[in-house]
């Protein structure tokens, strides 16, 4: 699974992107400081199932801080995106292939209005035009690629596959395609459609592709209540998250430095020894204050659109359903990330093909019940696959 993580140049991008994986990249005030894609790994939070089995977990695939448990997601931060970027503007087509294999994108939002749709500083900008502009090139984009290849669509009988055939690489499936067909109510034999259904085409597909998160940066300087509150108004609260990157990256240095003890996303932390400046002793206690009373929201962003966005559930795959552990003995050493509604069988053929091609039955190991291979996973289930497959 892939996040990118997308926005006007100058947002905070890269200090999200920072906070979220530790990752030391180039972060500065002034407009495309991020060039090349950064990759690194941020990780989704949840609570472990351990407690509620009354063992202690030994985590393989992830890892699990107290009852945390930390599950890896892929994160991309790309370069700034500028209006025209589709023309060739800014960096242009470089960012916008970029998020191809992108499966959801966090739009970064500079929720103080004090940078322009260019990352320029200025004062009273609009946080919305920036999101519209960041929508609207994405859907140009897609546009531009399925104009310059209809002819060739228009050919085959089934507009679903010959779509399917030039836009796989944008993670697209054939179901997404005909959903974004049918809400667009657009006929797919022998596509041959006008550019006004094609963009329509365009705006439906991304955002049953490619679903997308607001994260309305700097909510932790006064006077951004506004801002934020009119892009929940404009794009729905349930899209919209005000956070602070920077207190983010700071706490989690500070946590690395051995100052404190802090897991991402809590509510506070605690003091582990004395930072001999008085400066950073001061900042550290009003961080401390903020946390307790908003929270930074950086664990949030990454939450949100792991679980919710994306529809996740958390499973957890063991061997021996009466200890929970695999046949090394590790107990619930794998958090798998799978679909909500995802099968037995499907999560089977996430371990290994061979293990779902001679599976027989799965078991739930609370409560020791045989299920059956098309049996829908529910959230932090603990399954042993039982196969003929060595």
């Amino acid at each position: 699974m892939l996040i990118g993580i997308v926005g006007a140049p100058n947002k905070g991008k890269s200090t999200l992107f920072s906070a979220l994986t530790m990752t030391e990249v180039a972060i500065a005030d002034y407009p495309f400081t991020t060039i090349n894609p950064n990759l690194g790994v941020a990780y989704a939070t949840r609570k472990c199932v351990h407690a509620e089995l009354g063992v202690k977990c030994k985590a393989r695939n992830s890892l699990c801080v107290g009852d945390t448990r930390m599950i890896p997601i892929n994160i991309m931060d790309v370069a700034g995106l500028v209006e025209g970027a589709h023309e060739g503007k800014g960096m242009g087509n470089q960012f916008l292939n970029d998020i191809a294999g992108a499966e959801a994108l966090i739009i970064v939002a500079d929720a103080t209005g004090k940078t322009d749709s260019n990352g320029n500083k200025t004062d009273g900008a609009d946080p919305i035009e920036d999101i519209n502009i960041v929508n609207n090139e994405i859907i140009e984009w897609l546009y531009g690629i399925i104009k310059k290849h209809i002819s060739p669509v228009s050919r085959n009988a089934n507009g679903v596959e010959a779509l399917h055939g030039i836009l796989a690489s944008l993670k697209v499936t054939e179901d997404e395609i005909a959903r974004a067909a049918s809400a667009c109510s657009l006929s797919t034999s022998k596509i041959n459609w006008k550019d006004d259904s094609i963009r329509s085409f365009s705006k439906e597909l991304i955002k049953i592709s490619k679903p997308m998160l607001i994260a309305a940066n700097k909510y932790d300087v006064a006077g951004t209540e506004k801002n934020i509150d009119s892009l929940k108004k404009k794009f729905g609260a349930e899209h919209v998250i005000g956070c602070s990157a920077a207190m983010e990256l700071a706490l989690r240095k500070a946590a690395k430095q051995g100052l404190i003890d802090y897991i991402p996303g809590s509510k506070d932390f605690k003091w582990v020894k004395d930072e001999p400046s008085k400066e950073r002793q001061d900042a550290l206690k009003y961080m401390q204050n903020f946390v307790k009373t908003r929270g930074t929201n950086v664990q949030e962003v990454i939450n949100k659109a792991t679980f919710e966005l994306l529809d996740n559930i958390v499973v957890y795959p063991v061997e021996d359903e009466n200890k929970f552990t695999d046949h090394f003995g590790n107990v619930l050493p794998d958090a798998i990330l799978i679909k909500r509604g995802s099968t037995a069988v499907q999560l089977a053929e996430r371990i290994h093909t061979n293990l779902a091609k001679g599976m027989l039955y799965a078991v739930d190991a609370r409560t020791k019940m045989r299920l059956g291979k098309d049996h829908a996973l529910k959230d932090n289930d603990v399954i042993k696959i039982v196969s003929a497959a060595k």
